[in-house]
């Protein structure tokens, strides 16, 4: 082969693999921009992922924030509520306790809690949505503090009933009186977990009238009327502390002392003793509704 020849051939070669590098070079390219077209793509939908994500979360914290917030309000609420604050009105209420333009009942339990009486009693009243009225004995609430904070945070009103409903104790003096009172309210604040909790409302064991000591509950209401504390005592009974021991006796004592009454405070007892007085209630239940008397308690007279 002559020279001419080989040089010919020799820039055949060379433009062939200046081609071939060509070649190579757009496949890279092409594969490179792909490369980078997808690495876009999928950082676009990452980024819009991302920003989805990101929007869904702050719509999560703000509902769960909304959720708190009401969770907090209906504590505050429901706080404020089970704290009784004895008003002007409250006291007024109270004075026209016995009066009233429509049917109404305030179921009151006294002498618990206990064990075996108050714990059915505060099951029945849950399942048909009642709200009753309990006045605890002090030396009752220092062995049962965790059915106290039951009932007081099932709403219903946690009243006074002295410390010790020993009649010789609890009426040596208009003091004594007061200063069961407070024992006792120390006792349901420590059982409820709420030290700022004063029901402001006592029953007198064996009632505000007559009696040996009828000097002295005079003389001690007005003590007590002096520190804010209002008394009530009943205007209906069950007898379930008068010997009434079958659900139609007293079921009889009930119809007998509601007749042609409009405001019933009903007077029974939950001590441990009083098995029979639970398994009246629902009897008394459904006979107060079918004579068309609305349930409360003192939550909804105080206040």
């Amino acid at each position: 082969m002559d020279l001419v020849g080989i040089e010919r051939m020799y820039k055949n070669r060379i433009t062939i693999i200046i081609a071939i590098c060509i070649v190579v070079l757009l496949i890279v390219a092409i594969f490179v921009s792909n490369i980078i077209l997808n690495y876009n793509n999928k950082n676009k939908c990452y980024k819009s992922y991302l920003k989805q994500y990101k929007l869904s979360q702050k719509i999560q914290q703000q509902e769960e924030m909304q959720v708190d917030l009401q969770e907090q309000l209906k504590k505050q609420k429901e706080k404020s509520r089970k704290l009784p604050s004895l008003t002007e009105k409250g006291i007024q209420n109270m004075s026209n306790i016995y009066k009233s333009e429509t049917k109404r009942a305030f179921l009151t339990f006294d002498d618990g809690p206990s064990k075996t009486v108050t714990t059915p009693i505060l099951d029945l009243l849950k399942q048909e949505n009642i709200k009753a009225t309990f006045f605890v004995l002090g030396s009752r609430v220092d062995l049962y503090p965790d059915i106290v904070k039951r009932a007081y945070k099932e709403g219903h009103y946690i009243a006074n009933h002295g410390y010790s409903h020993e009649y010789s104790q609890i009426y040596t003096s208009p003091q004594s009186v007061l200063d069961e009172f407070n024992k006792t309210n120390q006792s349901v604040q420590i059982a409820i977990e709420n030290d700022k909790y004063n029901s402001h409302l006592f029953r007198f064991p064996g009632g505000k009238w007559g009696g040996r000591y009828a000097n002295i509950k005079s003389q001690a209401a007005q003590l007590l009327n002096d520190n804010s504390i209002v008394q009530i005592d009943w205007n209906c009974m069950t007898g379930d502390a008068e010997g009434k021991t079958t659900v139609e006796a007293m079921m009889q004592e009930l119809q007998k002392t509601s007749t042609n009454r409009n405001s019933l405070v009903i007077l029974m007892h939950d001590a441990g003793d009083k098995q029979a007085t639970y398994e009246a209630l629902p009897h008394i239940i459904q006979f107060l509704r079918d004579q068309g008397y609305e349930f409360k308690n003192f939550y909804d007279i105080i206040e």
